[in-house]
This record gives structure tokens, C-alpha cells and sequence, in this order.
């Protein structure tokens, strides 16, 4: 916030997890401290956040407080960038744009058959800048390719309306519960919404019944106290009833990687762990 102030960037570049920290920090300050924050901060060009899905309500508190809505995008190490809101024109939060020129992107069902718009599948990239192999492993390079060259991702999105929503990683993102698909982003964002939250990450816990039991670690805002049940009530409220979480974890932070990433296999040990104690 200090650099911000000083007005001497005009390209911010940032993942959620930092943005989330700025706007905590921005409200434990005194009016004066805002003013010379949020000044600087409006001076800047360009804000963009990457690395991680950006969760709604902290693009909207970015906006309100800087008046900057982040420019969200979606790409990775084998792609660079692939898809992309727009430099000018509208970035519908919760979306990740479309394809940058010279990238062919799609979505396919499990069985590898296109599927249509509105409908979720796995993201496909196609374009000279996709990476050529990993290096010395040529059976993992195989395995990333199809036969047209299409790029695996290994993400889940859907399109509605033109525009790109990532649904999540198939590994840790995408849970099956009940016979249901769900995203567990989706859920977070709801979780988040609630006003004694500031963050959340869901996980599938195996279950026998449930083949992944929905299950929710919160960060709560400092100062605030709720109870488990009055968080699975907000969001039994908003959305359907196998997409509430049927445990919640209260933590004081998540456990995030070197990126600045939830680790969401470490969030998963946290509950097999509180199930065996």
C-alpha cells in the first residue's frame, strides 16, 4: 500500500490472496491512510489479477475501494496466457474473458466430444504458444496432446454467453457427490459473501455414502464469531441442498503453497484428520 500511495506504479500485477490481504489491511486504517492508498492506487494504469480463480466479492471490494476493476485472466505454465478479459469493454466478474488472438480454445466432455455452449466440460488449448513437451518425459507429453494437438488442461469450465467461467481443477476443484458434479469454487464464493468471512476452500473428503463428502475450511474476519451451523445455513439458503457443506472448519488461515495458492491437499488432511481424533 506504502509503493501505492507513492503513485509510481502504473502496472499492478497480483494474485487473489494479495489482493484479499490490501483490502483487509485498507479497513484496520484511518480515513487519512485510505485516502492516500486509494489515491495511488486509482493513479495506476492497469490492475490484473492471475495465479488463482479471483473470488467475486474480492474483485468488488477491490472496485469499491480503488475503483479499478481487476482485469481477470486464466493461463498456465504449458499455455502462457489463453483466455482473457478485455483491455476496454465490459469484465463480468466471476469470468475469465474469452480466447487472446492466436489461441484456439474448447470444451470437451469426458469422452472427448465437444460440448455446447452452456454446457461445463475440460478446457482445450490449441496455438503456437503452447509449450512443445516436458522436458525428457515423453510419456507425460504424450498423455497431454491429442491426436489433433489439442492441449489437456485439466480445468473445467463453462461458456455462457460468450464469455469463459472456470468451474475448477478436475483433480481438487470438481467434486462428485451423490451422483452430482460440483464445483467447489462455486461454493466458495458463496461462502465468502458472508460477512463474517474472508476466506474459504472447499474440499471432497472421501465418503463411502457420499463418494465425496462437501467440506468447507473458513478464515473469519478478525473481530467476528459465527457458529458452524449459521454458515452451512447461508449457503443452504443459496444453493441447492447436496452443494451445502456437511462439515466446517474454522481456521485461523489456509494453508497456501509458495504461490500464494491454497493447498488443497493439505486442507483435505485437516478434516481426516479431525474425523480420526
Amino acid at each position: 500500500w506504502e509503493r501505492l500511495a507513492r503513485c509510481e506504479a502504473t502496472l499492478y500485477m497480483a494474485v487473489p490472496t494479495v489482493y484479499r490481504r490490501l483490502i483487509d489491511q485498507w479497513y484496520l486504517m484511518n480515513p487519512e491512510a485510505r485516502e492516500a492508498w486509494g489515491q495511488g492506487a486509482r493513479a495506476c494504469r492497469l490492475m490484473i489479477s492471475g495465479s488463482a480463480a479471483l473470488p467475486v466479492p474480492t474483485l468488488e471490494s477491490w472496485e469499491k475501494i480503488t475503483g479499478h476493476r481487476l482485469l481477470e485472466r486464466y493461463g498456465m505454465t504449458e499455455i502462457g496466457m489463453g483466455l482473457s478479459n478485455p483491455l476496454e469493454g465490459e469484465r463480468r466478474p466471476g469470468f475469465v474473458g474469452g480466447p487472446l488472438p492466436g489461441v484456439e480454445a474448447r470444451l470437451v466432455s469426458e469422452s472427448g466430444i465437444e460440448v455446447p455452449e452452456g454446457s461445463a466440460g475440460t478446457i482445450q488449448i490449441r496455438g503456437p504458444g503452447v509449450f512443445k513437451e516436458y522436458w525428457r518425459r515423453p510419456q507425460e507429453t504424450a498423455e497431454a496432446f491429442t491426436s489433433e494437438g489439442w492441449f489437456r488442461t485439466g480445468d473445467q469450465a463453462v461458456v455462457e454467453d460468450g464469455a469463459w467461467r472456470i468451474l475448477g481443477r478436475n483433480s481438487v476443484d470438481i467434486l462428485k457427490t451423490g451422483g452430482e458434479k460440483i464445483s467447489a469454487l462455486e461454493i466458495e464464493d458463496i461462502m465468502r459473501s458472508h460477512p463474517a468471512v474472508t476466506d474459504c476452500a472447499v474440499v471432497g473428503v472421501p465418503d463411502p455414502e457420499w463418494g465425496d463428502r462437501v467440506c468447507a475450511a473458513v478464515v473469519l474476519r478478525t473481530g467476528e464469531v459465527t457458529s458452524r451451523e449459521a454458515l452451512r445455513n447461508f449457503v443452504k439458503d443459496r444453493l441447492a441442498p447436496y452443494k451445502v457443506p456437511k462439515d466446517v472448519l474454522v481456521l485461523s488461515e489456509l494453508p497456501r503453497n509458495a504461490m500464494g495458492k491454497v493447498n488443497k491437499p493439505a486442507v483435505l488432511e485437516l478434516f481426516s484428520a479431525e474425523n480420526t481424533e
